[in-house]
């Protein structure tokens, strides 16, 4: 029986957004991402990233000169704090609510926010209590 070890968060190496203002989008993102806790990694003039999210403006050479479709992106909180937290910063900092703090039906103890970024894309934060799993690795058997 082979053992593989996956890390959380590893699924998707990384998620790119093409952008119509890059300096909205940063103003909305380096915002939100602090509250957070996650640090802005780097950035260059045409795009910035913060761990697997990379934000870049039409321009870019990776975009090919189209802005990605609307999307769904879901960030993990800490705690519902952390989600509250999330929600008041993306709305002071360009962003248009799409669902205020609360719990979801998705499973118990589901507690989320949803916002539109300054480009519509759906963009969220979630606590999935402290009666979910949190372990930072999974051992998968097969």
């Amino acid at each position: 029986m082979e053992t593989q070890s996956l890390q959380r968060g590893r699924l998707i190496d990384h998620i790119q957004l093409v952008v119509r203002s890059l300096p909205a989008s940063k103003r909305f993102y380096s915002a939100v991402l602090e509250a957070l806790q996650v640090p802005i990694s780097g950035e260059a003039d045409d795009f910035f990233w913060a761990d697997e999210l990379v934000v870049s403006s039409v321009e870019s050479d990776s975009a090919i000169g189209k802005l990605t479709g609307r999307c769904h992106v879901a960030f993990q909180a800490r705690d519902k704090e952390m989600v509250d937290a999330f929600y008041k910063v993306a709305l002071e900092n360009g962003g248009t609510s799409n669902g205020e703090p609360g719990y979801r039906p998705y499973h118990p103890d589901y507690y989320g926010a949803f916002v539109l970024d300054p480009d519509g894309n759906n963009i969220e934060a979630v606590y999935h209590g402290p009666a979910q799993r949190s372990a930072a690795s999974v051992e998968i058997r097969f």
